[in-house]
């Protein structure tokens, strides 16, 4: 918890230092989507998981969103804001969720929630999922970042959790990744397929933001 916490702050004040004056109507590392989108979406995931905080410490069940539908209407109508006005949505949200969390009394760190894919998961999770937010969606608004900069131990933890959720889906993808700056391999299935790389590239890779080392065979959606 103390390492992903600290993940979070980081990723927090990455996600702002890329943001920072940067043209929100450009195009984002997202199909389909503007920075306004990827803005957007960063402040609604803060309220998302805000709201599983609150289902934890509560017990009141308060799902991420009601709908995928809710969820995408919610992105589509903040990306409309004016420049300012999201880059402050995008700074509060994060503050609130951060003060949400660092207020969760400690046994219910352990409550059961539930993940906008349906997963069952400790409020543990929840600092995770938000680390994965801030990072990735830094690198996603393009505006020249890239997985190099994230922490070595939280690229190591990327390929866990993407190879964990193959598993889990009982979909594993029969891959070896061995990156060549790591002592350690990681498996999906049986394995037999071997991907090289560096870790940042495959971690790049597997969350569907990188392209396929060579001789890398096609991999579904990660989330």
């Amino acid at each position: 918890m103390a390492e992903t916490t600290a993940w979070l702050e980081a990723g927090t004040a990455y996600f702002a230092g890329r943001l920072a004056g940067a043209d929100l109507d450009h195009d984002s590392a997202l199909p389909g989507w503007t920075r306004r989108h990827v803005v957007a979406h960063v402040a609604a995931n803060a309220r998302a998981l805000g709201r599983l905080v609150h289902w934890a410490r509560t017990g009141d069940e308060t799902p991420m969103y009601a709908s995928r539908r809710a969820r995408d209407d919610e992105i589509e109508e903040l990306a409309k804001l004016a420049p300012a006005a999201l880059t402050e949505l995008a700074g509060r949200t994060a503050a609130e969720l951060r003060d949400a969390l660092a207020a969760l009394p400690a046994p219910r760190w352990q409550a059961r929630v539930r993940t906008a894919q349906g997963r069952e998961v400790p409020a543990t999770e929840i600092v995770w999922m938000r680390c994965r937010e801030v990072w990735i969606h830094g690198v996603d608004l393009a505006t020249g970042g890239t997985y190099d900069d994230f922490p070595p131990a939280m690229v190591d933890a990327l390929l866990t959790d993407v190879t964990g959720l193959w598993e889990r889906d009982g979909d594993p993808a029969g891959l070896t990744l061995a990156p060549d700056d790591r002592d350690t391999v990681w498996r999906a299935g049986s394995g037999a397929a071997e991907v090289r790389g560096s870790a940042a590239e495959l971690a790049a890779w597997v969350t569907g933001r990188g392209p396929a080392p060579h001789g890398a065979p096609e991999i579904g959606r990660w989330l």
